[in-house]
């Protein structure tokens, strides 16, 4: 009952966003008109309907779909893990997808489809090295994170060198991408976002059974008759894609995926994963619609908002870790 109360009031939260985000900006909106244009009504000037249903519309869902994604895929690591601190931006999927989307901004002047595409595989292909590299006759949470930490290092190194080598041009353009921001963003953007998730949520509810198992030992979850190199790797893979989608579509978004599953856990008093996606939703969504209007006429990357928030909760994360 709690869990079900706290995903009502994120999604609500969310929602209260989302319709926020159609009504607030340069050109303000009333909310009747807002709803007119929704609901096909003819009270509504072509203009108007323009900017809800092409600019507005796509930016907000997104919002929540990303942050959907992004705090389910964290749910998943921090479970697997065992460890609170541990997010996609940590164990490589975001530095992969930041080193093959520079490299084709800076070196090959890739237009953004082909920067989205290629940052969906950096990603999934760093996700996969870091796997591969833990795996000593299975993979621990803690290896996995030191791995990560290791495999985000390198590449980060990568990305810092390609962008000495840019030229004013494709180093702002690469710049821009890097802070992570929903500016511009569209159906096209957006609707593999919402495809993926409709396929991968089902799969990580189907494997939260062997997660719950997971979490009481290798060997316990083995007696239970689970297969736990199957079942990790599937949850790894699931939670990878899920941070890899929602990464290529708007860029690395820093700390949504960390923060959300421990709201999530502090107000469900458990691990949720319905929850944690919620309040990931939830999150992106007040967040953009903050970088959006709170210093209007000036707008300020979603990425650069939730990394200014995101850093002081990560340090009364690890304030918390260390007196437990």
């Amino acid at each position: 009952m709690r869990a079900a109360a706290v995903t009502a009031m994120a999604f609500g939260l969310a929602g209260a966003a989302l319709v926020a985000s159609l009504v607030f900006g340069d050109y303000p909106i009333p909310l009747s008109d807002v709803g007119s244009v929704l609901t096909g009504g003819s009270g509504s000037t072509r203009r108007t309907a323009h900017v809800v249903l092409n600019l507005r519309l796509p930016r907000a869902v997104g919002a929540v779909a990303l942050g959907a994604s992004f705090g389910l895929s964290g749910a998943i690591f921090q479970r697997l893990a065992g460890n609170p601190l541990v997010s996609p931006d940590i164990v490589g999927v975001d530095a992969g997808a930041a080193t093959v989307a520079v490299l084709l901004i800076v070196v090959f002047a890739a237009d953004p489809p082909t920067v989205a595409v290629g940052a969906l595989l950096g990603a999934l292909a760093a996700a996969a090295a870091v796997y591969v590299l833990a795996y000593r006759r299975g993979v621990t949470g803690y290896r996995l994170v030191l791995v990560g930490i290791g495999v985000t290092a390198v590449l980060s190194s990568v990305t810092a060198y390609l962008l000495t080598t840019a030229d004013l041009y494709t180093g702002r353009a690469a710049t821009m991408w890097l802070s992570g921001s929903l500016s511009g963003r569209s159906w096209p953007h957006i609707v593999p976002v919402l495809i993926a998730l409709a396929v991968l949520a089902p799969l990580v509810f189907r494997l939260a059974h062997p997660l719950r198992a997971l979490e009481l030992g290798d060997d316990l979850a083995r007696s239970l008759g689970t297969r736990v190199e199957f079942a990790r790797a599937g949850l790894v893979a699931v939670g990878a894609a899920l941070a890899a989608v929602a990464t290529a579509a708007a860029g690395p978004i820093a700390f949504v995926a960390l923060a959300a599953p421990q709201i999530a856990g502090r107000l469900v008093r458990g691990q949720a994963l319905v929850a944690s996606a919620a309040c990931g939703g939830a999150l992106l969504a007040v967040a953009d619609l903050a970088a959006r209007v709170v210093l209007a006429p000036v707008e300020v990357p979603v990425g650069v908002l939730t990394a200014v928030c995101g850093g002081p909760f990560l340090a009364y994360l690890l304030v918390r870790a260390n007196r437990a």
